[in-house]
């Protein structure tokens, strides 16, 4: 069963389909948020990118193609996972779907089980974490299942929020977050932490991860914030 704060973003514009679909997500556990429209999906996925995207071919303002293509051309979405749900059986269709960056399509009618299987299966392709394997990003590496942290196969103490600030970077590898972002992925939609707070614990990351010799991974970027990934 996935975490609690495990986000689903639900495009549909099929009212009877949204409240089948959120039952049966929020019964595995998935925090789920579901607009009919397709450019709300765009907006929803920018203020708050969930861990997942299902996203239904046909939707109000604009098509599920469409918000599909649109979330592969932005730096922050591009490698977010999003399965196409569509009455569109034919195989061009599927290809198409596919082609335009869906990493799943699943063809209506279908049974909730299999969606939630498919949704699995990506998330333990794309999104490691969230299946409790180990994240690695050039020779750093975290033990979801130990809770612990290696820099070039040396343990590495980290506190318990330096530990989530680095898991949310290692899924995220090379995108570029915002402070307001993180507080957001590490501390929470209604935290009262200021957005600087994040600047003392990135700080805090950095010591703990650069060791002696080793290179410093955390990028900065002027007036955008912060990213992690091994050619820094």
């Amino acid at each position: 069963m996935p975490s609690a704060k495990t986000r689903l973003l639900l495009a549909e514009d099929d009212p009877a389909m949204v409240e089948l679909l959120r039952f049966t997500f929020e019964k595995e556990g998935f925090d789920v948020v579901s607009t009919p429209s397709g450019e709300e999906a765009l907006l929803l996925v920018s203020e708050s990118p969930p861990d997942i995207v299902i996203l239904d071919w046909m939707l109000e303002e604009l098509s599920g193609i469409e918000v599909c293509r649109r979330m592969r051309r932005s730096p922050e979405s591009s490698s977010l996972p999003i399965i196409m749900l569509t009455a569109r059986g034919e195989e061009a269709d599927r290809v198409r779907g596919l082609e335009t960056g869906a990493d799943d399509y699943v063809t209506k009618p279908f049974s909730p089980p299999e969606l939630i299987a498919r949704i699995r299966a990506v998330l333990r392709r794309v999104r490691p974490a969230l299946a409790g394997m180990t994240l690695s990003v050039g020779d750093l590496e975290l033990d979801m299942a130990a809770h612990k942290v290696r820099r070039g196969g040396t343990a590495v103490a980290v506190g318990p929020t330096e530990f989530k600030l680095l898991r949310h970077f290692l899924e995220h590898p090379g995108h570029v977050f915002s402070r307001e972002r993180l507080l957001d992925a590490v501390w929470g939609r209604d935290s009262d932490i200021e957005a600087r707070t994040v600047d003392v614990y990135v700080r805090r990351l950095r010591r703990a991860i650069n060791t002696p010799g080793k290179d410093d991974i955390i990028r900065t970027v002027r007036s955008a914030g912060y990213a992690l990934d091994a050619e820094a």
